[in-house]
């Protein structure tokens, strides 16, 4: 019997890549990434504000189609693959990334009136400008709304959509007085190729609405007109372009129209699964069940877990929000993470390093692989993009303590990746402080695939085993998984990846005399973590010296 073929779609910080696979085992034919052209790495900057991370709408719709032709192409030189064979696409993306567009559906940066307006541009998941409103939204969620902020773990995030359309309405209101509403990138991209691109008309996805946009069926869809007016009464126009029903990735945002078919090469009318977060479906791509922890480990690292939803879970603080079927239908989808983890590496790598004797990812880790656990004396905070887990600030930032006169590169570069399992480790706590096993971990992504280093010591920080994902693109598989269920091919998420997904046979297990070393370093960053970000008794005024800091920074750069 001929094979029936699902693409992918993973559109990540810098790029999209498009994955070809085929439905019978998850053989993966072709994949084509695609660096978005405009910004530094795809991301549009302001060197005066180093908060802001926006991208051109444009970019993604190019990449759709740069990416989709070459796997279709590159697929096309291999006996048996035929193009009228591929039945489904699925889309994921980062988020939250919101993009304001008018009454036609047209992102407001594809404009000529605004073309060299950042505020019309999309929102980059990690845009932190709205550090202020997000403190807002959260001072009035506790005060009016406490079950919102039960939902999302107590604190809303710089990161998510609201805080994002309130900076805007206030800081470029000529932008937000001319969107006629605002879409997640997950809900926009299958928008675009169901042709359903109007405020009216787009199915948006539970991923996005619950975990970033104050969405639960329990209050009846999106944060109530009340709640938003207080915040600001422009508010009110956009939730009500938002629709009371969202839908999970089993569900279709429609069929993917002719203009596409033809742009593609692809059938007319196959179905396109509706969008969630890259994260969400990576832990589809990793086969996620009950009591495992699934970690996609790029620019930044996203934790996600699943409990059945008859399981009566508690609210967790600190948490990116527990929302039914974001992950699996059927289940409670638990989001957690990390604000930045390869781009910490990358960072030290390309910024800082190349002043000293060695420069590279591959002369750095193995310089690092032959210190042990303690040996430099480092000890460093993850925060150098905020801390998402379980703190939620992001005015947080990075530092390392422990310096000499005699810290190495490698030294410096190893106290770095231990300080990014440390807060592995933190998240991973707090699950279980709440009643979430986490007896499996499997890791995903690009460094988890290239790096035994990393791994080993995740492993022997977390104190659990550390399998990895068969596939080196996880997040690109669980979208075409999720368009296997769409297209029918399986009835069912369970038997899809049963039958797609897998691990490879290397699995980094703890060194128990290495776990005894980081158990005692491990002390020692709860100390740092709580003094810098709680503010723990007996530690006087150092939690608000990383915040002043960037006060005072600010007040200059201005």
């Amino acid at each position: 019997m001929a094979s029936n073929y699902v693409i992918g779609l993973d559109f990540g910080s810098s790029s999209v890549r498009a994955l070809l696979v085929d439905t019978a085992n998850g053989r993966e034919l072709a994949e084509k990434t695609f660096d978005y052209p405009h910004g530094r790495q795809g991301v549009i900057l302001d060197g005066r504000n180093p908060n802001l991370a926006r991208q051109q709408p444009a970019d993604y719709l190019l990449g759709i189609k740069k990416a989709i032709r070459s796997v279709v192409h590159q697929a096309s030189q291999i006996r048996g693959f035929s193009p009228d064979r591929v039945v489904g696409i699925g889309v994921d993306t980062t988020g939250s990334t919101p993009i304001p567009i008018d009454a036609s559906g047209t992102p407001l940066a594809m404009l000529p009136k605004f073309k060299n307006n950042r505020a019309a541009l999309a929102w980059l998941w990690k845009d932190h400008t709205s550090h202020i409103e997000a403190a807002e939204i959260t001072e009035l969620g506790r005060a009016m709304r406490p079950n919102y902020m039960a939902k999302i773990g107590g604190r809303y995030s710089s990161e998510w959509f609201w805080a994002k359309l309130l900076h805007c309405a206030r800081t470029s209101p000529e932008v937000f007085d001319a969107a006629a509403s605002w879409v997640e990138l997950a809900d926009f991209v299958p928008a675009q190729l169901t042709g359903n691109v109007r405020p009216e008309q787009i199915r948006r996805g539970i991923c996005a609405a619950g975990h970033k946009a104050l969405f639960s069926r329990e209050w009846g869809g999106y944060a109530d007109d009340e709640f938003l007016g207080k915040l600001d009464p422009r508010l009110v126009k956009v939730r009500r372009s938002l629709p009371n029903q969202v839908y999970n990735v089993s569900a279709s945002a429609g069929r993917l129209t002719a203009a596409w078919a033809t742009a593609l090469g692809l059938p007319e009318n196959i179905p396109v699964a509706i969008g969630a977060f890259d994260c969400h479906l990576g832990a589809i791509g990793a086969g996620i069940s009950d009591n495992t922890l699934v970690k996609i480990m790029g620019t930044s690292t996203c934790d996600i877990m699943v409990a059945p939803i008859d399981s009566g879970l508690a609210d967790i603080p600190g948490l990116c929000g527990i929302v039914p079927e974001s992950v699996l239908p059927g289940y409670f989808g638990l989001e957690a993470g990390q604000s930045a983890v390869g781009d910490i590496f990358g960072w030290f790598v390309n910024e800082i390093a190349p002043g000293g004797r060695i420069g590279s990812y591959e002369a750095l880790t193995r310089a690092a692989g032959k210190l042990k656990p303690g040996e430099s004396g480092l000890l460093a905070l993850d925060w150098h993009n905020g801390n998402r887990t379980v703190l939620v600030d992001q005015r947080l930032t990075g530092a390392i303590v422990g310096l000499t006169l005699y810290s190495t590169p490698a030294e410096i570069y190893r106290s770095l990746i231990e300080a990014t399992a440390f807060g592995s480790r933190v998240i991973m706590e707090r699950l279980e402080e709440y009643g979430v096993r986490c007896e499996r971990v499997i890791n995903c992504g690009g460094i988890a695939a290239k790096n035994p280093l990393i791994m080993q010591i995740y492993a022997d920080v977390m104190g659990r085993p550390i399998a990895i994902s068969r596939s080196s693109q996880t997040c690109a598989l669980g979208s075409a998984i999720a368009a296997t269920v769409v297209s029918g091919v399986y009835p069912n998420f369970a038997e899809a990846t049963a039958a797609m997904t897998g691990i490879q046979k290397k699995v980094y297990t703890p060194q128990p005399a290495y776990v005894a070393v980081y158990n005692r370093l491990y002390r020692q960053y709860r100390v740092l973590h709580d003094a810098f970000g709680v503010g723990s008794a007996g530690t006087g005024e150092i939690a608000g010296v990383m915040k002043s800091l960037l006060t005072i920074r600010d007040e200059v750069r201005r």
